[in-house]
């Protein structure tokens, strides 16, 4: 394995060449796992790194977008800026907005996606459009491999079902999720460079007659952990694209739980997503999210 002891010597810094040795270095007890650092380092504040350390980003399978038979994946190294560059289906376009809005040019490219999603913050950009993909989380370790849908996977803030020996290698996004048209709402203090007040991803499928065949729908910043409005989706299914935007109502954002902060008062948010919402029903094009 290798690795770099730091020069404090409160450091166990391992830098894994390929999977194997990842899942072995877990294996052998608790890591912080590093990929973007993008996070870890701005949480230490002035604290020094300590303890064990695997730096995964020089994995070149983790790295890779992959269309596989009946899925998606994004490996844990894969970047924003890898993302917004990949060759996609137009379902993926609310991802690839949210990529355009984290942080600077410096973030995105050092970022991961699966970093940001093992971070778990309430106010994590890529959780809204990976809902609406209804993505899934690949862990492995020295035990095997298992698979968890992404809504089960964050269970609260900064907390996911990812035991200490496993690493999570991959999202992985079912074909049959990837029909229509993504979008994506983020809403801050400013354009760029903010914490979100409120964020909305929707993938919208509608049919010949400008109907919605389907429609997925997101809102993150706003309860601990980001939802999928499905009272709102099902009432949305079969309605006229034209007039859905009327069909929204209060009622639909009732499971959401928002905090007061600095950023925004709880009520303030509730407001505002469902305007995003109604927004984005009324900016979507009825063809580009056909039903093939």
């Amino acid at each position: 394995m290798q690795g770099v002891p730091a020069a404090n010597g409160q450091n166990d810094f391992m830098r894994a060449a390929d999977l194997s040795v990842a899942v072995a270095a877990l294996a052998d007890g608790p890591c912080r796992i590093l990929a973007g650092g993008t996070d870890v380092f701005p949480a230490l504040q002035d604290r020094p790194l300590t303890g064990r350390v695997l730096d995964i980003s020089g994995i070149a399978d983790l790295r890779r977008i992959d269309a596989r038979d009946d899925y998606w994946s994004i490996g844990a190294a894969v970047s924003w800026r890898d993302i917004f560059r990949a060759k996609l289906p137009p379902a993926f376009d609310g991802l690839k907005d949210a990529a355009r809005e984290v942080g600077s040019w410096q973030i995105q490219n050092r970022a991961t996606l699966v970093g940001n999603i093992c971070n778990a913050s309430p106010a994590a950009d890529g959780v809204p459009a990976l809902l609406t993909l209804d993505a899934e989380i690949e862990l492995q370790s020295s035990r095997g491999r298992r698979v968890l849908p992404l809504a089960s996977f964050i269970v609260g803030n900064r907390q996911t079902k990812r035991a200490d020996d496993e690493i999570a290698t991959a999202i992985l996004v079912p074909k049959s999720a990837t029909k229509g048209q993504g979008y994506f709402y983020k809403l801050g203090a400013r354009r760029y460079l903010v914490i979100s007040i409120g964020m909305v991803a929707m993938r919208l499928v509608c049919d010949d007659d400008h109907n919605i065949s389907d429609i997925a729908i997101a809102v993150g910043a706003c309860s601990e952990v980001a939802m999928r409005l499905d009272d709102l989706e099902q009432r949305l299914r079969g309605q006229a694209l034209a007039g859905a935007a009327q069909l929204v109502s209060a009622a639909h954002f009732d499971g959401l739980s928002p905090i007061d902060d600095v950023r925004a008062p709880a009520s303030y948010r509730i407001d505002a997503v469902e305007e995003a919402v109604r927004r984005l029903l009324a900016s979507a094009s009825p063809t580009a999210g056909r039903d093939s």
